[in-house]
């Protein structure tokens, strides 16, 4: 692929939608570390960067909506390397804790949060490196 400095460098990139774009920015920025790296407008996007990977934060309209806190459409996954500093930091800046670190069978630990607009995010940390056939996973591809 060519670079673009006008667009994250990541594969695939979530585009989320919230109410108030610079309310949100701050929040994701402050509560999981993330940093904000375009801004478009005032409230219209932003991109933000967490690791190799990004995600945008755009404003409602049209047929953008954000979620409602009792449907779940999508979450992100997002990789760290301490899942409990992640919890805790998110959970001194409001989060709502759904599910606590847990060590799962696939050698991850994992947490998910959610932010004050509904969005769930689950951080992950690797534990172990483990074939997924040892959990009732399938390899496809070597």
């Amino acid at each position: 692929m060519k670079p673009n400095r006008s667009i994250p460098a990541a594969t695939v990139i979530p585009v989320l939608s919230y109410p108030d774009v610079r309310a949100a920015v701050a929040w994701l920025t402050d509560a999981f570390g993330f940093v904000e790296r375009v801004r478009i407008g005032e409230d219209h996007r932003a991109q933000l960067s967490v690791g190799e990977g990004a995600v945008i934060v755009a404003d409602t309209g049209g047929n953008r909506r954000p979620p409602e806190p009792a449907v779940i459409t999508h979450s992100v996954t997002v990789r760290v390397t301490d899942v409990h500093a992640q919890r805790d930091r998110a959970a001194a800046r409001g989060a709502v804790i759904i599910m606590e670190p847990t060590d799962l069978p696939f050698g991850e630990r994992q947490c998910t949060v959610q932010d004050p607009w509904a969005h769930q995010w689950t951080f992950s940390q690797t534990i172990a490196d483990v074939a997924p056939e040892e959990w009732g996973g399938v390899t496809i591809t070597p």
